[in-house]
């Protein structure tokens, strides 16, 4: 029982360290909500909180497996995250004009916000090292021969909740009046930085090993 309760303990503080890791994710995140405002921010962490569940249905299916023990089906997911993240890194770049956003309640439509969550999504969904993370995890947790899941079950929400409430706290962090403040005269460098930085992290997916 000891035993296990550590196992559980490492997994909980592995998913945190996970979460909090600097990535196209985080990227993401901070550069919607700079641009766009609190709400593009957190609709932004919702699209990455639901894309996890699609990388724990995978695991739970042991299509993930699959899919890394199959070159080709990896590397249609690389490519296709790779291509996104540089699509994403390009409009970054091309960001000429900083629109002021109203930090407190600022409304957006609901095609507008609907499109801060695709990104979002997609961005964590189309990530081969997120996948290739939770199947490690979920090769430790997931029962075989048709045991009980429920710790996996668990486990899934944990990291989805885990997810979408910490990129939550960064949209709200970055979208503070204070902070706000302090980073309007950089807005537009600081956007720039992001894109370059979504750029270098879909090029790092393609030339990779």
């Amino acid at each position: 029982m000891f035993e296990e309760n550590i196992t559980w303990l490492s997994l909980g503080m592995l998913g945190v360290a996970i979460v909090i890791s600097p990535g196209a994710d985080f990227v993401l995140v901070f550069k919607n909500s700079l641009s766009h405002g609190r709400r593009a921010g957190v609709w932004t962490a919702i699209g990455i909180g639901l894309a996890i569940s699609i990388h724990i249905a995978y695991s739970l299916m042991g299509i993930h497996y699959l899919i890394s023990h199959n070159a080709w089906l990896y590397s249609i997911i690389q490519y296709a995250g790779a291509t996104y993240l540089i699509y994403l890194g390009v409009k970054g770049v091309l960001f000429s004009k900083t629109k002021p956003s109203i930090v407190q309640g600022d409304i957006k439509p609901p095609s507008i916000t609907s499109h801060y969550f695709l990104q979002g999504f997609l961005c964590n969904a189309l990530n081969p090292k997120t996948m290739l993370f939770f199947l490690s995890i979920f090769s430790q947790v997931v029962v075989p021969e048709g045991g009980s899941n429920l710790a996996a079950y668990l486990y899934g929400a944990y990291m989805i909740l885990l997810h979408a409430l910490w990129f939550i706290l960064i949209a709200c962090i970055i979208t503070s009046t204070r902070l706000q403040n302090r980073l309007e005269s950089m807005k537009k460098r600081l956007n720039q930085v992001c894109g370059i930085s979504l750029l270098l992290f879909g090029f790092a997916l393609i030339f990779r090993n």
